[in-house]
């Protein structure tokens, strides 16, 4: 869901003003994720690892559709690799010197497969090192920032669930699953809520280039629905969950997939 253009800094929006910081959204699921959240008047910083432009484009399209001016931005863009912990610190103060408050919600969308897809016993250790700094190290976000009432949930890619030479990312997907129950369960007493959203296959460039015609077929013959997943059916769950009416989900792993896997 896009931002509507001509929207009013004054609109009553359930998010009005919030700031929220979304990782991995220069496309596909990540940028619906970004625009949704805009649309429903949330402040972005968005970050991007490599691909500037496409990060640029999500950012020009948020502020193109508010009444802005270059001092009152709606959203800014960062570069940072979340396998750093240092310039996952420097991300929440980027998001606290643009919009002068502290990060309200947390969506860190990861997922790295390796296009070669190895089997496991031909992935080599770099393989497997470079999938879970990615992914396992994104998953501490958490820990960055414990304000009362933070709301973070993690967006992990499980299409391909199963497939041979997806070890190292299925592996590293299934941590991250458990790391958010026992996250939740260590914030305790902070109010944070902590989630996981586990995405069966979606209709974007990643997983069409990476899964096989037959794979493809497999999945549209198994959907009750008959279609594969699109970001905004990722976009509408990560809404509710870091909305206020989201407050009493917290340690779950949600599966969205369309009943594929069921």
């Amino acid at each position: 869901m896009a931002a509507t253009a001509g929207h009013s800094l004054s609109s009553n929006l359930p998010f009005q003003d919030r700031v929220a910081i979304v990782t991995g959204c220069s496309h596909g699921v990540g940028k619906a994720i970004a625009l949704h959240l805009a649309s429903l008047g949330t402040k972005l910083v968005i970050n991007y690892v490599s691909n500037s432009t496409l990060a640029q484009e999500v950012i020009d399209e948020i502020n193109s559709s508010w009444s802005v001016t270059s001092s009152s931005l709606r959203a800014i863009v960062v570069q940072v690799d979340v396998s750093d912990p240092s310039q996952v610190k420097a991300i929440f103060d980027v998001a606290k010197n643009a919009f002068e408050d502290q990060a309200h919600f947390l969506i860190v969308y990861v997922g790295i497969v390796d296009p070669t897809f190895p089997s496991i016993a031909n992935t080599i250790v770099e393989g497997f090192e470079k999938t879970l700094n990615v992914i396992l190290k994104a998953r501490s976000f958490a820990y960055e920032r414990q304000q009362i009432g933070f709301k973070e949930t993690v967006v992990a890619p499980s299409g391909l669930q199963d497939a041979p030479g997806c070890g190292a990312h299925l592996a590293s997907t299934a941590s991250v699953e458990e790391m958010t129950k026992i996250i939740a369960k260590e914030l305790n007493e902070t109010k944070i809520t902590a989630n996981c959203v586990g995405s069966g296959p979606i209709v974007i460039g990643s997983f069409l280039s990476l899964a096989s015609e037959e794979m493809v077929e497999m999945c549209l013959n198994r959907s009750p629905l008959l279609r594969l997943g699109e970001p905004k059916d990722i976009a509408a769950v990560v809404g509710i969950l870091v909305s206020d009416e989201g407050e009493w989900v917290n340690g779950q792993v949600i599966s969205i997939h369309g009943g594929l896997w069921s």
